[in-house]
């Protein structure tokens, strides 16, 4: 990490973990573990638990972010969520493009790129999910897989609004599977994002912006992997589910 030019950043995805009762007692358990986080600290949690953990996280160092949201401001989309309804309750931050999310329900880059652009549009702070499946690192194609994914991600965006985003770089192979990329693949590519983003904004928004790295990071790995320059924190899974786990990792930014 290099906090003196970009901001350090733990962002925790609960996907679809804990309804309001035990949102709430997460957040109550994880409040004094945090309060003293060097890092941005977010919790990103289902929408049933968004005002709950709003609620929860008043007054603190917590912010909350939404797992998803739509490219439409309103319509026939049935079950889906608005980036402006997100804004309207006080949501801060949003997950967009995670791997389950364009493996399980279909997400393109291109749908991606214009739910950031409707994210953009509302206010909101997107957390934007790249990365590669087991077979493209095997191939060798990881650099020109991300490179794509975060080209056609940031279609339309201007540098001002880089100022609001995060990129999360997930290697699909390393979620949810207890793998996890060694320090020095995670910052080779974290490197190689922040290298796209310098031919298309130039130096100065690719060193400011803040890149995670997302792949079963855990508290006794994730030391090594913020000592990394490229590295700028962590889009957690599993660990985020326990407050301890979670603080762990909050821990190891300073």
């Amino acid at each position: 990490m290099k906090k003196e030019l970009r901001a350090a950043v733990i962002a925790g995805n609960w996907k679809m973990n804990c309804g309001p009762a035990a949102a709430k007692a997460l957040i109550e358990d994880l409040k004094p573990l945090a309060a003293n986080a060097e890092c941005g600290v977010i919790v990103c949690v289902p929408f049933v638990d968004l005002q709950v953990a709003l609620e929860a996280t008043k007054g603190t160092n917590i912010k909350v972010g939404a797992q998803n949201c739509h490219w439409a401001e309103s319509g026939a989309f049935t079950a889906e969520i608005s980036a402006g309804m997100l804004k309207e309750l006080g949501v801060e931050y949003v997950i967009l493009g995670h791997s389950e999310r364009r493996q399980y329900f279909g997400e393109t880059d291109v749908t991606v790129n214009q739910r950031l652009r409707a994210a953009l549009n509302a206010g909101l702070k997107p957390i934007v999910c790249v990365g590669e499946v087991l077979e493209q690192r095997e191939q060798g194609i990881t650099e020109e897989i991300v490179r794509m994914q975060t080209k056609v991600a940031l279609m339309g965006v201007s540098e001002e609004e880089m100022k609001s985003i995060i990129i999360a770089y997930e290697p699909v192979w390393a979620i949810g599977t207890g793998k996890t990329a060694t320090a020095d693949q995670a910052d080779e590519v974290c490197g190689q994002i922040r290298k796209v983003l310098a031919e298309l904004y130039g130096e100065a928004v690719a060193e400011a912006t803040t890149i995670q790295y997302g792949g079963s990071m855990k508290p006794s790995n994730a030391k090594e992997l913020l000592e990394k320059v490229h590295v700028d924190g962590g889009l957690i899974g599993g660990a985020a589910l326990k407050a301890a786990d979670f603080a762990g990792i909050i821990d190891a930014a300073k």
